[in-house]
């Protein structure tokens, strides 16, 4: 599916905001205005190109005078098809790691070509004739008085000449991981896990859907020994902060500033955590209301692969 392209369910949740918005007998404009939503938004909502967080979705059904329980039911379905679809396609803004290449495998069921082996020379090539014999036994004797010499040559070289030590060339340098993360534990904390690479395979230990539709995940990188939080479907100006190891622990934080966040991920700066350490992560919309907050422990035995 193109970006762009809404799915099945979103299709149908797209036209049932529409036929609302139809009823309300208002303008793009007028809409935006009536509402916490940019004209640009609703844009998006109305046609498919983005899911709407659930409070939208309230908003539009109030001003048309009918009950929002149809298109929320809408919504969840379009929402739990496309958390499906991460397990076919990675999240937009973390690239998904390229697979290594397959093994060549050795199977006894394989079959293996037949080692040519030399034709055996034929016995009456050998030379036969009798008066060859002397001839030969005497170029014998002068190529191995030859070699001879040369071996003894050698020998006088190595031991008379000095003892030569190659330099300029330096040991071979060792080969630098090109997949790998770039930093590990105590040199990651403060830092992002793309530039880093730590969030090239992740876990989830635990995500959480917010009151207004956003989704909120706990990651952890058994590899870097770091954790931090991402969020997506959510609106301008709501943010995400996570906190690790207790109430003094450090905490990082990031919000929703562009259309282009807003549509696809943001993500905290990593912190170190251990095994057993205490990860929480708070949501704080943009629009007001409760703050909402869940938790979750570093464990690599409980960790499950993130979509």
């Amino acid at each position: 599916m193109t970006q762009g392209t809404p799915s099945p369910p979103g299709a149908r949740l797209a036209a049932a905001l529409r036929e609302s918005k139809a009823r309300t007998g208002l303008s793009l404009a007028q809409l935006a205005e009536a509402t916490t939503f940019s004209k640009s938004s609703w844009q998006r909502y109305l046609n498919g190109g983005s899911l709407p967080p659930r409070s939208a979705v309230v908003e539009l059904c109030r001003l048309a005078g009918e009950p929002a329980d149809h298109p929320l039911a809408l919504l969840d379905i379009a929402r739990t098809d496309r958390t499906a679809s991460h397990d076919a396609e990675p999240p937009v803004g973390e690239p998904p790691v390229p697979p290594a290449p397959p093994r060549q495998q050795h199977t006894g069921t394989r079959e293996e070509a037949p080692t040519p082996h030399p034709a055996p020379v034929p016995a009456d090539t050998a030379p036969t004739h009798p008066a060859a014999a002397p001839h030969h036994r005497g170029a014998l004797v002068t190529v191995l008085a030859a070699l001879l010499a040369l071996a003894l040559g050698a020998l006088v070289l190595v031991h008379l000449l000095p003892p030569h030590r190659e330099q300029g060339q330096p040991p071979p340098a060792a080969a630098s991981s090109t997949t790998g993360p770039l930093c590990r534990h105590r040199s990651c904390q403060d830092k992002d896990p793309l530039t880093t690479r730590c969030g090239a395979e992740p876990q989830t230990l635990a995500e959480h859907e917010t009151a207004t539709g956003a989704w909120i995940q706990i990651r952890y990188s058994p590899v870097c020994g770091t954790g931090w939080a991402r969020m997506w479907g959510a609106a301008l100006g709501d943010r995400v902060e996570i906190r690790a190891g207790g109430a003094d622990g450090p905490v990082h934080g990031a919000r929703v500033t562009t259309r282009t966040e807003a549509d696809t991920y943001v993500h905290t700066l990593m912190s170190v955590v251990d095994p057993r350490t205490s990860l929480q992560a708070c949501f704080t919309p943009a629009a007001g209301g409760a703050k909402e907050c869940f938790g979750a422990v570093a464990d690599d035995a409980t960790a499950a692969t993130a979509p």
